[in-house]
């Protein structure tokens, strides 16, 4: 079964989107090192705001004709060809697939509220295709929208961005929480918690190596720790040119520490494959 990866919380700018396509791009390169039969990744963006789709593809101009939008307003039965008429290659690698997010998509929400079946208008196409790649990844927004709960319907395994601040790591609990709720509300037993990733780690500040070590330390939560992504202006400029990290600046500490984490999901990937 292809591992499905959302990155979710409803907090905004904790690198969910950067977390998302950059470990995207990272199983692209891992897989090709290791003669992988398949390689290719899928990026999902359910997020109407686009940044995803916008760093990995250069556009985010996408609507009602060739995006994620277009899949959700499809009949049915023809969703499945049209998510693969949607899929565009990204400009990072021939082997990273996007399907964009659209501006139209806030409007999605509303048109299928109360919708018989709605929540599952991802993830029922998305299980006809995913055997095409050898990873997806689906990018959330910053919240626990109808969007949301498609994607966490679609995903097999979902991963938590998260500060090392203080409310973001006191809230941790009450999203996995969430994500759970999911699960059993929607009877889906294949989605799982599988990582929380610290993002913008500053060693500097005294709070950030408190939090940390809190977490570290939690019975629950530090066994899901899956990496810490240092706080680096290089994500920014690789932002401003639309370059994934490790084009960008392959040294770059945030570039070796997505390296490391990507690495574990590989190895996980394997093991869950076995």
């Amino acid at each position: 079964m292809t591992r499905s990866f959302v990155f979710t919380n409803h907090k905004g700018g904790v690198g969910k989107s950067t977390s998302a396509t950059n470990i995207a791009l990272g199983m692209v390169n891992v897989l090709r090192r290791a003669n992988a039969t398949n390689c290719r990744v899928l990026i999902i963006d359910t997020d109407s705001q686009g940044h995803a789709s916008l760093v990995t593809t250069g556009r985010k101009d996408y609507g009602a004709d060739d995006s994620l939008y277009t899949v959700l307003m499809a009949d049915r039965p023809n969703a499945p060809q049209t998510m693969i008429n949607c899929i565009v290659p990204s400009q990072w690698d021939a082997d990273l697939h996007v399907l964009p997010a659209s501006p139209m998509l806030e409007g999605a929400e509303r048109e299928l509220m109360g919708v018989a079946g709605a929540p599952y208008r991802l993830a029922d196409p998305l299980s006809k295709i995913a055997g095409q790649y050898a990873a997806v990844v689906i990018d959330t927004r910053p919240s626990f929208s109808l969007m949301t709960e498609m994607g966490l319907l679609a995903a097999t395994d979902a991963i938590v961005p998260v500060e090392p601040r203080y409310l973001e790591t006191v809230g941790l609990t009450s999203v996995i929480q969430k994500i759970n709720d999911i699960r059993e509300g929607w009877r889906h037993p294949n989605l799982r918690v599988s990582g929380l990733l610290v993002t913008k780690m500053d060693t500097r500040v005294r709070g950030h190596n408190h939090l940390l070590a809190e977490l570290k330390a939690h019975p629950v939560l530090g066994k899901l720790l899956l990496g810490v992504i240092p706080a680096n202006e290089a994500v920014s400029y690789a932002h401003r040119d639309h370059q994934s990290l490790f084009t960008y600046d392959p040294r770059a500490s945030a570039s070796k520490a997505y390296v490391q984490v990507v690495a574990s999901l590989v190895r996980y990937m394997s093991q869950a494959g076995a």
